[in-house]
Order: C-alpha cells, then structure tokens, then sequence
C-alpha cells in the first residue's frame, strides 16, 4: 500500500467531529476523500451503509481482521467494533486525494502512530463535558445508560488530546471550520 496523506479527526462523542468533517467534504475545494469506517454496531435512524459507515456483522468483522483488512481496529464496547478498513485508504488515494478520517481517540492514536508524518492528526474538543452531555442529550439517540458511558469515556479521552498535533476547541462551529480548513490545507500543501 503507498501512502498518500491523511488527516484524522478524533474527539469524544458529541464534540462535533463529525459536523467538522462534513463541512470540509462538502463546503471546501480541499482535494478530500472521506475514509468510511467499519463497524459491527447497528446503524442509527438516517445512517447510510457505505456512507456513514460500513456496517458489518461482528462475525464478518472478525473474519476481516483474520484476514488482515484493517489498517487500524478496536472493540470500542463489548461486541461493537470499529475500524479502518485498507481498502478505503487505497480507494481514497487513487482518486489523488487526501484521506479524511472521522474516528474515535484511540483510532486517532492508532493510525497517527501508524502512519506517522503522513497524517495530521486534529483532535476535537468540546467547551466542557457539560456541553458535551447536553450536545449527546440533545441527538436523542442513545439511552441514558450509554449517555453515562459514553460521558465516562469522553472524560478519559480528554486526556489525550495532547497527543495530538492539533486541538480544535469546538466552541462556536464557524470559528472551528475555519481553523479546520485552515490546518487542512497547510497540511496538504505542504
């Protein structure tokens, strides 16, 4: 596999990762392509196989890791997997562009340690946990006990954002895409 370039964007749940990297795709001009993720979870209400994620079987999932299909993977929770399909980068590259990831921390972790001075790593950050509780209430997609998870792990992950090489504090959303697209295209550039 060559490599090309890629940018990852990590951030606990609620931090607004996901609206970021839909503006760059489709509001820039940046030559990107977006990385679709695998995972054995089932799809939210709206969600798109093959455009929200690659959703899988847990034991079509597990079957790809025997076969090595993984750039990256990891059980996120008992039974829900996630993970970077190999495919997905070269499909990315062979269009000329640069891979975008929407992942979680430890997957951002992974493929920066992976991949190394071939991605910008962009951690995402909400204003306080708080602000991220009330942004997952806010979705109603998720129980109360997976918003309590999902609140313990957010927390835990905020620790890592250090390990990254950007931090986008996502406080107004304007003032987050412009410095998005701001490191986005420095990145490419260069």
């Amino acid at each position: 596999m060559s490599l090309g370039k890629c940018i990852i964007f990590s951030a606990p749940s609620g931090a607004g990762k996901t609206t970021i990297v839909r503006h760059l795709l489709n509001d820039t001009d940046l030559p990107l392509g977006f990385s679709v993720s695998a995972t054995s979870r089932a799809p939210r209400p709206n969600e798109i196989d093959g455009v929200d994620y690659n959703f899988l079987t847990v034991d079509k999932f597990r079957e790809l890791i025997l076969h090595d299909a993984f750039i990256e993977w990891e059980e996120v929770y008992a039974e829900h997997f996630y993970g970077t399909l190999k495919s997905e980068l070269e499909r990315v590259w062979a269009d000329g562009k640069a891979v975008v990831f929407d992942v979680d921390v430890v997957g951002g972790l992974n493929l920066k340690e992976i991949l190394g001075d071939q991605a910008l790593s962009i951690f995402v950050e909400a204003p306080s946990i708080e602000a991220l509780e009330e942004r997952l209430r806010n979705r109603k997609t998720e129980s109360e006990e997976k918003i309590q998870l999902r609140i313990a792990k957010a927390k835990k992950e905020m620790e890592s954002a250090r390990e990254f090489d950007v931090i986008i504090v996502n406080d107004n959303l304007e003032s987050a895409f412009q410095k998005a697209e701001t490191v986005a295209a420095n990145f490419i550039q260069k």
